[in-house]
């Protein structure tokens, strides 16, 4: 397989503040893969490096083997980057399809009758295609959870990030949601996901990143990762000789 994302030595700072710290890592085509760490550890600014939200301090950011470092967050959603955010911000007063036309049309600049197929296609794939004619403000939350997804998925992606997406569901929820992402997944999508929940993480992802105070702590098969003695101190607060 080849790669599909290269983070390259990339920082960020604000004044005195690091956020992310010479980061490094390669993700292959197909591949899916977990990012924990504590809050504050720059997991959401190393997603708005990636879709062009934040500019590098230095370092690069290369998709499909092109440097796209310094492109905007639009041209990279054309090129097959797509997100979900933490809090999910759907237009509340339009319905659930026209939220995710406005993704087909704009975030992968299709043709009506395309964005049209595609927008079934991804709603049908979420299990939101019952509430389509709905308005996305009345959605439940696991609802509009979906709806983030789908409208992710209505661009077109080929490399997909999801941030925190299974936070403030119930296990039942969560469940099912991660039973949406593994058939995401199944398509050829490169998924990768931000969470807290670690079992969802662990029920899809096949390697584990874990950063804290901006850097790459740990990056391995996910039960060697949790297990590590760095990951046990740092993000689980577990000393040594416990």
């Amino acid at each position: 397989m080849s790669n599909i994302l290269t983070c390259d030595a990339l920082s960020k700072s604000f004044g005195s503040v690091v956020v992310a710290d010479s980061i490094s890592f390669s993700i292959e085509k197909g591949e899916a893969v977990g990012i924990i760490g504590p809050n504050g550890a720059g997991k959401t600014s190393l997603f708005n490096l990636i879709t062009g939200t934040l500019q590098p301090t230095s370092g690069q950011v290369h998709f499909k083997a092109q440097d796209i470092t310094p492109k905007n967050s639009a041209t990279r959603c054309r090129a097959g980057i797509a997100r979900s955010f933490q809090i999910p911000q759907p237009f509340a007063g339009m319905s659930v399809y026209e939220n995710v036309l406005v993704a087909a049309t704009h975030g992968a600049s299709l043709k009506p009758q395309q964005a049209q197929a595609t927008c079934i296609d991804a709603l049908e794939q979420t299990g939101l295609l019952a509430r389509v004619n709905d308005l996305a403000g009345s959605l439940t939350l696991l609802e509009r959870k979906r709806l983030e997804l789908t409208r992710a998925l209505a661009s077109n992606p080929s490399l997909l990030l999801l941030d925190e997406i299974a936070g403030g569901l119930t296990d039942k929820e969560c469940q099912s949601l991660i039973e949406t992402i593994q058939s995401i997944r199944a398509t050829g999508v490169t998924i990768v996901w931000i969470e807290h929940v670690v079992h969802a993480l662990l029920a899809v992802v096949e390697r584990l990143i874990v950063l804290d105070f901006g850097k790459i702590i740990a990056d391995g098969e996910p039960n060697t990762v949790i297990n590590s003695q760095v990951v046990r101190e740092n993000y689980m607060g577990i000393a040594a000789d416990a």
